[in-house]
């Protein structure tokens, strides 16, 4: 029996990796063969990502596929939302794009609520207002950059991008075209007028495809030899879609976590909700695999942490499990924090970010490496639970567990702290979920697979679960009242 090789590129905000999949036995197997770090470039006052720099890592392991002879089914690509780029008329990419930590940004929000109503967007659009999606940093190249939006001819996010460049066709697909908050919901089409009445022509909206669909195939200059034809499919090309494609949930009380940099929270539905409720409570409609719709919050993740280690690391290298060893060790409850505050965006020294949310919110700052991390897990957890009655209380629904996926899903003190603050039991895994989402979503484009729970069904038998129940959670729900007060101040 013939077995298909299926490679997944999975390109995340601290890092991409090339992960090898193959289906045996209704199995999926995975294995990295691959694994980068991305990091943003500076180039003047803006945050860049060089796709270059992507492409090449991409190219280099398509190269060594061909020279060791492993014959590949077909290749798929997946990254974060909202950033794009920009072509001019005979396709070549204007610039850099943006990344989404930019702060120019937060200003262009802001100015575009001057112009116009932010509850008429959202009723349109049903989407978080979040100060980087990409109408508003589309607002912010009219400010700053306006010759580029009057050159441009066609707009590609992130993993579009990447697939032109591979393939030379240029086309978005439905999970990563409902970030940018240029699309409805309900119809799952653009909405050119929201260009328009910024003077953006809406031509350079490119045609959307549906996850599973075969893009092109493999340009044959990329590799020396050229590779047999060798299809590019687009897969649920937004990171967290195929996270949630791969979640092993059954039934319809269940909540995931999507965690890492960012942690996504939220439910799966077949329609959108929009309502005045969940304006107020800043919930998104994003698509997911078979046209559902992932209505969930972005919470700030582990980008906390990865942030206090960067500084952490000038004067002493800690590993994440070194980390979180500490943690666990640490006395509780010393300090609350809301992973959302703009004070966390994008900080210089995040270490001395916490150090003045602290002081701004009557707190004192914990002097301990390991009493700062467990902090910053312990909010989580707390921001995971108001999250969830948001959830409860807009969806009329009733949750009894929580699949935590994603790379965040490893880290088990944080599992057993959402257990405690949610009262809720928590699965914990696979940790390699958007890779599995989008290998899986490759299996479903060449007929291996037939459907979506075919696909939930596969991960369940594949990948070991670990759950978690709370212990104490009495004592979590007397905290939560502290934590509240705290958000409660800040919003003030």
């Amino acid at each position: 029996m013939e077995v298909n090789n299926f490679l997944a590129f999975d390109l995340g905000a601290e890092s991409g990796r090339a992960m090898l999949g193959r289906l045996e036995n209704g199995h999926l197997k995975l294995q990295e063969i691959h694994r980068f770090p991305n990091k943003t470039i500076r180039l003047g006052d803006h945050l860049h990502w060089n796709c270059y720099y992507l492409f090449e890592e991409i190219r280099k392991v398509l190269q060594k596929c061909q020279k060791d002879g492993l014959k590949l089914t077909s290749v798929g690509v997946d990254t974060w939302g909202v950033d794009f780029g920009l072509l001019d008329s005979r396709g070549n990419i204007l610039a850099l794009p943006y990344c989404y930590r930019d702060k120019a940004f937060p200003r262009a929000m802001e100015k575009y609520f001057k112009n116009f109503s932010a509850e008429e967007l959202y009723l349109h659009t049903g989407i978080q207002f979040l100060p980087f999606n990409s109408l508003f940093q589309l607002y912010a190249y009219l400010e700053e950059n306006p010759e580029l939006v009057v050159a441009a001819k066609k707009l590609l996010f992130t993993p579009d991008l990447i697939n032109y460049l591979l393939t030379g066709e240029k086309a978005t697909e439905l999970t990563i075209a409902s970030t940018s908050q240029i699309l409805s919901p309900v119809t799952r089409q653009w909405l050119p007028e929201l260009l328009e009445k910024m003077g953006i022509s809406s031509q350079i909206l490119p045609e959307i495809n549906q996850p599973g669909t075969v893009l092109g195939k493999i340009s044959s200059w990329l590799v020396e030899d050229g590779l047999p034809e060798l299809p590019v499919v687009q897969v649920a090309s937004h990171d967290t879609a195929s996270a949630v494609a791969a979640a092993p949930g059954e039934g319809d009380d269940w909540i995931y976590i999507s965690s890492g940099t960012w942690s996504l929270v939220g439910v799966e539905l077949e329609e959108p909700v929009v309502s005045s409720e969940s304006f107020m409570a800043n919930f998104t409609n994003e698509s997911g695999l078979n046209r559902t719709i992932r209505f969930l919050k972005n919470v700030t993740g582990l980008w906390l942490l990865q942030q206090c280690r960067k500084t952490w690391s000038r004067q002493k290298d800690l590993s994440y499990e070194q980390l979180v060893e500490l943690a666990s060790n640490a006395e509780p409850f010393q300090l609350f924090i809301d992973p959302d505050s703009s004070d966390f965006l994008n900080p210089e020294n995040m270490v001395e970010a916490i150090a003045g949310f602290a002081k701004k919110t009557g707190q004192t700052m914990p002097e301990k490496i390991g009493t700062i991390v467990r902090s910053i897990l312990e909010s989580l957890a707390f921001k995971y639970r108001f999250v969830v009655e948001e959830l409860e209380r807009i969806t009329g629904r009733k949750f009894r567990k929580i699949h935590i996926i994603g790379g965040g899903s490893r880290n088990q003190l944080l599992n057993q702290f959402t257990a405690e603050a949610t009262k809720l039991i928590v699965y914990a895994g696979p940790d390699e979920a958007t890779s599995a989402g989008n290998v899986l979503v490759q299996a479903l484009a060449s007929g291996q697979l037939k459907d979506s729970h075919e696909i939930r069904k596969t991960v369940r038998q594949s990948f070991e679960i670990k759950e978690f129940r709370p212990e104490d959670p009495e004592l979590w729900n007397r905290r939560y009242a502290d934590f509240m007060e705290v958000i409660t101040k800040v919003k003030k």
